[in-house]
């Protein structure tokens, strides 16, 4: 199993996409760190956006339990149509922030820079989420196993897998409202 490639394919306005090289936005690592995520995510690996409205993350095959690693979510709302857990959060590159969790637990307001991972728990190939607008704001996606149950391919616990490995050949769609 270790040589399974999950791509992604992320559908959505986006103000930047960095795989190779760049600023290390997920710098300390502390806000990314929980019982079940064991790294922060890769250096270089982020999506930054900055204009609102929705935004899709399709996976080449079913993930189990997709975590979003979350970067300077400040004044923002944010839904994901299905209950989500934050595992962790606190100050990062930007500060420090509080996620205000909506009353379905499906979303949640960035009081302040929230930096952080969610988890979306059950198995998806897709995952849609609404978002509102603000300077810019990041992600960057792992999961904890694959659909058929295999694990993710990656030493210890689940993982903030590299865009870059993860997305081998992965397309970044830009799609203007």
């Amino acid at each position: 199993m270790g040589g399974t490639n999950v791509g992604i394919t992320f559908t959505g306005a986006y103000a930047f996409a960095q795989t190779t090289g760049g600023t290390n936005y997920w710098s300390p690592a502390a806000p990314y760190l929980s019982s079940l995520v064991g790294n922060a995510p890769p250096a270089s690996d982020i999506i930054g956006l900055n204009t609102g409205g929705k935004a899709t993350i399709t996976f080449s095959q079913a993930v189990v339990d997709p975590l979003i690693a979350l970067v300077s979510w400040n004044g923002n709302t944010v839904d994901f149509g299905v209950p989500i857990e934050f595992l962790s959060y606190g100050s990062g590159y930007w500060d420090n922030g509080t996620p205000v969790m909506n009353s379905t637990d499906t979303g949640f307001y960035g009081n302040g820079e929230v930096h952080g991972v969610i988890r979306l728990p059950g198995t998806y190939s897709s995952v849609t989420f609404t978002h509102t607008s603000e300077n810019w704001h990041g992600f960057t996606v792992g999961a904890v196993a694959l659909g058929n149950g295999n694990p993710v391919p990656e030493p210890g616990s689940a993982a903030l897998i590299s865009l870059a490995l993860f997305t081998l050949g992965a397309t970044l769609r830009k799609r203007r409202s």
